[in-house]
């Protein structure tokens, strides 16, 4: 059951997508760093064009690893309200937050994207890929932040992931593609035979050779 690394793993998730090859309208959006492999695969496969959205949480501070928001690509912000509520978060203080992880996504969509201007995935079908689902706090946050920019279907999609998680994403967005639901999942990782850490520079490899970086 294990994948030779996340290019085999897209590889095999094309497979499940196979229903939008070719269809007019479908966009693949990869997940920075380690989904951008397994989307090159599948927009390749789907002969798509290959986009990245980045996400980063805004962690509370204080309890960094608990999630108050997030921001995206195109300059989304969306807050997980029960939790600024039940803290009684500022907004001085998710602006403060906003602001640090802000400097990093645009460092990032600088370094990748080299000036290319991201896709409109206005009434487009947006296929979101991540190389698995663990909690899916990351494509939780990647879903409501693509909703603000209105394509017409959002399709989650990855190689691997836990049953229940994968469950959640099929309320949570139009559309839910794990290729394998492993019982029990333990963690991504497990499901590759090499899971070393993508780096930016694969990233921006990658992106050139898609060549599909461009305004739609």
């Amino acid at each position: 059951m294990l994948f030779c690394n996340r290019r085999d793993a897209g590889r095999q998730l094309a497979k499940k997508l196979m229903q939008y090859r070719g269809v007019q309208g479908v966009i693949v959006l990869a997940l920075p760093r380690g989904g951008v492999p397994v989307g090159y695969e599948v927009a390749e496969a789907l002969g798509a064009p290959l986009d990245i959205f980045l996400v980063r949480k805004l962690g509370v501070p204080g309890q960094e690893e608990l999630a108050m928001g997030a921001i995206a690509s195109g300059g989304i912000r969306v807050l997980n309200e029960p939790i600024v509520q039940m803290l009684g978060l500022t907004e001085g203080q998710i602006e403060r937050a906003e602001q640090e992880e802000r400097h990093e996504l645009e460092r990032r969509e600088h370094d990748y994207r080299a000036g290319r201007p991201p896709h409109d995935v206005t009434d487009k079908i947006a296929i979101l890929v991540d190389d698995g689902l663990a909690t899916g706090s990351t494509m939780r946050a990647a879903v409501l932040a693509l909703r603000r920019l209105n394509p017409a279907r959002i399709v989650v999609s990855v190689p691997v992931g836990a049953r229940e998680v994968c469950e959640e994403f099929e309320q949570e967005a139009d559309e839910a593609v794990c290729a394998r639901e492993p019982e029990p999942f333990h963690a991504v990782g497990v499901w590759y035979e090499d899971f070393s850490q993508t780096t930016d520079d694969e990233v921006r490899d990658l992106l050139d050779r898609a060549g599909t970086i461009s305004t739609s």
